[in-house]
């Protein structure tokens, strides 16, 4: 069982190279496994951060293994993006994990980037398998209803594999991290669905002759630390409003609040549940905090 943290959006923000430097050397000894960063291209009215230009960064600076969760694949065109992952990939001394998903909780993002919001689902079926034969170093010819190549190819092969786990709630994302994936990653989702989700993923898998998968199934959480359950509601509730611009009540249920061992206590049961990674998107009075907090989680998970 692993835990990762996304890292703040205000590290990469605030135009200080340095400070993000500092930080990433105190998350490679802070005893955590994995750092995170999601992928927004211009959402809710222009926030955004490119997520394989984040986790590049990332795995430039650090020893850790680096996950998007999630990447917006289907707002983007699969070769230039299975070149991406691949020199990404070639960076990351403590692996890349490809996590992707389809977005569309802002519809405008998707449209101003010439895609059909209507359309991801299909794009995503059409895109990943394609990314996942380039970065392989397959030659690919295809002529799909989205893209179109011949003998495209991307070399060199990275000198691991890159995992790929998708994300979402709805049944179309288990049924494509059944087929083309090795992991689910649930987000706002009750154990006992997630335990259901697991189930159906893997069984869509054996369906379609997928029989060797090495799953890394995983939850994503948010939350907040605080030295009251109330100051870390206050910290939490406020972020996430800015960034979905939805009541934070609309999330309340998924996102624990207080101190490591309450988030602990939280993430228990999806681990009982078959998550093997535990993401948080940790919201703390300072990053440096949400890392601490993170690691503490993490020493209560593994007992």
């Amino acid at each position: 069982m692993t835990v990762g943290l996304r890292i703040s959006h205000e590290l990469f923000e605030a135009g200080d190279a340095r400070a993000l430097r500092v930080y990433l050397h105190a998350a490679d000894g802070a005893g955590i496994d994995r750092l995170c960063v999601g992928d927004h291209v211009s959402f809710h009215g222009g926030r955004g951060f490119d997520g394989l230009v984040q986790a590049t960064a990332i795995a430039a600076l650090s020893d850790l293994e680096v996950q998007t969760a999630v990447y917006l694949l289907p707002l983007r065109h699969p070769v230039p993006v299975a070149r991406q992952v691949s020199s990404l990939a070639q960076l990351a001394g403590g692996g890349f994990v490809f996590g992707v998903g389809v977005g569309g909780e802002d519809p405008n993002e998707v449209r101003m980037c010439g895609v059909d919001p209507t359309t991801r689902g299909r794009r995503m079926d059409e895109a990943l398998p394609i990314v996942r034969r380039l970065v392989a170093g397959e030659s690919v010819t295809h002529r799909g209803e989205f893209f179109e190549m011949e003998d495209a190819r991307v070399l060199p092969v990275p000198p691991r594999p890159v995992p790929v786990v998708v994300g979402g709630r709805s049944p179309a994302a288990l049924r494509r991290a059944g087929r083309f994936a090795d992991g689910y990653l649930g987000v706002w989702v009750s154990p006992e669905k997630m335990m259901m989700a697991i189930a159906e993923v893997e069984a869509t898998a054996v369906a379609a002759g997928r029989i060797d998968v090495l799953w890394r199934h995983g939850i994503q959480m948010w939350c907040g630390f605080g030295d009251t359950a109330t100051q870390a509601r206050a910290l939490v509730s406020a972020e996430m409003e800015e960034l979905y611009h939805v009541p934070f009540e609309r999330f309340e249920r998924y996102t624990p609040t207080g101190s490591p061992a309450d988030i602990a206590a939280a993430a228990r049961p999806y681990v009982d549940a078959g998550c093997t990674d535990v993401n948080l998107i940790a919201v703390a009075a300072t990053p440096d905090e949400a890392l601490r907090c993170t690691a503490e989680v993490r020493r209560l998970l593994r007992g």
